[in-house]
């Protein structure tokens, strides 16, 4: 049985935001703060993804543990059980549609959970979407093929680094 009557319940889940909620202003706020710039809950794309950097070919979606049912620390209200459940599942299916569309059309998908901004774990949460975005950027534009510094096992090469061996005569 629900603490509140139908109304107040309402008035409740009608004050619960969509977008620029605290967990997307904190990883915003970081991303911003390190020099990332980015656009906001960009509508023409699928799912409409809270953080784009389109420099970078990311998309970032932060995805509350209830509204997208987490494994590890989402649960299913006691009332209206099968409600819920039902909800929470289509969310996934949605979700999980978007990030594949995402993905056809070249961009990299990132998902943060709110669990994974808490206090105890947010530095090294947020340590690692840097180091996913930076090491990203890098694959992206890596050379084809092999590296510069790779040598072919054909190529003869020698100790020297700058000039021809010089032979020296005895005087």
């Amino acid at each position: 049985m629900d603490i509140w009557d139908k109304k107040k319940r309402s008035a409740v889940m009608a004050k619960i935001k969509g977008r620029d909620t605290k967990p997307e202003w904190i990883v915003r706020r970081y991303l911003f703060s390190r020099g990332y710039r980015y656009r906001k809950n960009v509508k023409g794309l699928p799912g409409t993804p809270d953080i784009v950097l389109r420099k970078y070919g990311i998309v970032i979606f932060i995805h509350g543990c209830f509204w997208h049912g987490h494994e590890i620390d989402g649960h299913i209200p006691r009332s209206n059980s099968e409600f819920w459940r039902k909800k929470i599942e289509r969310n996934k299916l949605r979700d999980a549609r978007d990030k594949e569309a995402l993905k056809k059309l070249g961009w990299q998908v990132m998902i943060v959970w709110e669990c994974q901004l808490k206090p105890n774990v947010r530095e090294k949460t947020l340590l690692e979407i840097e180091y996913h975005i930076n090491h990203s950027f890098l694959q992206r534009f890596k050379p084809k093929g092999h590296s510069i510094y790779e040598h072919s096992e054909t190529e003869e090469t020698s100790d020297m680094v700058a000039e021809n061996e010089i032979g020296y005569k005895k005087i």
